[in-house]
């Protein structure tokens, strides 16, 4: 019990308002509201109808008055606290999505790519209302979080509310291991790569470098399509680190708290690796904290062009507290800002060019689904191709190939990015043709 009211001490010293005030004073009016807290636990011990647990009621205590704060903030308990390490550092089972408060409801800010709530479809802004039989209305974060993760092969019940939907839907989730690798790459044409970043844990940037560092012994880069979508964020310093691959100064992003520690400026350095290439950021409504600092960034240095639609708008830095029993209290610390000095904290970026994702089945489609597409291999009795004749497996080039055509025809967002990164690629083209041209000339002049 006493390490609990001094752990309720120590949060409630923390989170004390700067004012002008004497500090004898401030800590009289902390031990007054202590006194008053201890005798409603004593009143609750000796009156309540149960019988309670002095434990559970003052962690329900701590996270009421740090969710009164804001949505992030919150109290984790010593397994909590081991969970969030797995989750950024080694594995965990669940159904891999990001989840967040707003107005008080259990909102989804993004599915993790493959795993099982993306496979299920559930999208970022669903609206999670309840998880199993039990109402998710005053369910703090870590609560919705034990409840969502469990033994891989198990299920899991989450009733679901989208805003164009009439009535709920059920969604029954079997969890699964959550993949740790958040880096996936492919070449759409030759020398133009498409990255996919999930979220940002301890090895995103070693993967990102591997990525491009592969690509570029096979065929030299030339344009570079960076996929934030539906990325919920994860680690700062890894977010930072993105950004400083593909640029060579200049402010990353700075944060700015109530305390003077929390003021940082993140900048980026000259790196032996070069990839100044035309880059083209895809992002959505699902792209969050960390993706939209490296959006950000890119964007305000016009390193990139950022395509899609409006992101999230989560804006500020939450900072790990170790507690001396093994429990951990995350707290918002600051905000953060893009190089220009803007706060994106519930406005989010916004891209440069809006393209609305329309999806595969929708009327919009302008013939793209495969259903409306009728092939040469389709009709009767065409010419076979020398590989059906010879009965040649199909390659592993073969199925990249079909995979990128596949998630060309389905993606309107990415086709439209191909085709702008296209033009580019092209304009530099032109451009180094011209140059060696004018080179050759005064040359030939001399």
């Amino acid at each position: 019990m006493k390490t609990i009211f001094s752990l309720l001490l120590t949060i409630i010293l923390f989170c004390t308002p700067s004012v002008q005030a004497d500090e004898d004073t401030v800590r009289q009016e902390t031990y007054k509201n202590l006194e008053v807290f201890s005798n409603v636990l004593m009143l609750l011990q000796e009156h309540y109808v149960d019988t309670i647990d002095p434990q559970q009621v003052i962690s329900g205590a701590i996270n009421g008055m740090l969710t009164s704060l804001d949505p992030h903030s919150s109290y984790m308990t010593p397994d909590d606290f081991k969970e969030l390490q797995d989750e950024t550092h080694g594995s965990f089972s669940g159904i891999g999505i990001e989840i967040t408060l707003r107005n008080g409801i259990l909102t989804v800010v993004s599915p993790i790519e493959d795993t099982p709530a993306y496979l299920a479809g559930i999208e970022a802004g669903d609206q999670i209302i309840k998880i199993g039989d039990e109402p998710t209305k005053n369910m703090t974060l870590m609560d919705a979080v034990k409840r969502l993760r469990g033994k891989q092969g198990t299920s899991v019940t989450i009733s679901v509310f989208r805003a164009d939907w009439q009535e709920l839907k059920e969604f029954i989730i079997v969890r699964d291991e959550i993949p740790m690798h958040s880096v996936k790459s492919m070449e759409l044409e030759p020398g133009l790569l498409y990255v996919r970043i999930s979220n940002f844990q301890a090895n995103t940037t070693t993967e990102l470098l591997d990525a491009l560092r592969s690509q570029q012994k096979n065929t030299p880069i030339s344009g570079l399509i960076l996929d934030l979508r539906n990325n919920p964020g994860g680690l700062l310093d890894q977010s930072v680190k993105v950004a400083d691959i593909f640029l060579d100064s200049g402010v990353i992003v700075s944060t700015k708290g109530r305390q003077t520690d929390q003021d940082m400026v993140f900048e980026a350095y000259p790196d032996k690796e070069q990839y100044q290439v035309p880059i083209i950021v895809l992002v959505n409504s699902g792209s969050a904290s960390a993706s939209e600092i490296v959006a950000g960034a890119l964007q305000d240095h016009k390193r990139a062009i950022v395509l899609g639609t409006e992101t999230f708008g989560k804006g500020s830095v939450q900072t790990i507290i170790p507690m001396p029993d093994g429990a951990g209290l995350r707290l918002t610390t600051a905000k953060y800002y893009t190089p220009s000095g803007d706060s994106i904290q519930a406005t989010g970026i916004k891209p440069d060019i809006i393209v609305p994702f329309i999806p595969a089945n929708g009327d919009e489609d302008n013939g793209q689904n495969d259903h409306s597409l009728i092939r040469e291999r389709d009709l009767p009795n065409h010419l076979e191709n020398d590989k059906e004749k010879s009965g040649k497996k199909e390659t592993k080039e073969d199925k990249d190939r079909a995979d990128i055509e596949k998630r060309l025809r389905s993606d309107n967002q990415l086709r439209t990015a191909l085709y702008i990164l296209k033009g580019l690629d092209l304009a530099s083209r032109d451009n180094g043709v011209k140059e060696m041209l004018r080179n050759q000339t005064e040359g030939n002049n001399r």
